[in-house]
């Protein structure tokens, strides 16, 4: 996932759906995954909130510069993209 040149680099299906398994099994109760691309480590990271006032402290990840810039929102429990 995240192929094409609007993305750093691609994400393998299976660390996305482990991400999504770890944060509902959390004893937090959160309710959205984010993918967070951390551009001095040069890799994607997950963050996982409770609301969606929470997702909008993040800097969308397009030409925007900054260390760790949101890609995308995921609601935890329909997996539907939200961001």
């Amino acid at each position: 996932m995240f192929e094409g040149a609007s993305f750093p680099k691609s994400l393998d299906e299976q660390v996305f759906e482990n991400w999504l398994e770890s944060g509902r099994q959390s004893r937090i109760p959160y309710n959205y995954l984010l993918i967070i691309w951390d551009d001095i480590e040069g890799e994607y990271e997950p963050v996982y909130v409770e609301s969606r006032e929470a997702i909008e402290g993040y800097d969308r990840y397009t030409n925007t510069p900054g260390r760790q810039l949101l890609v995308a929102a995921y609601d935890l429990y329909s997996e539907s993209r939200i961001v």
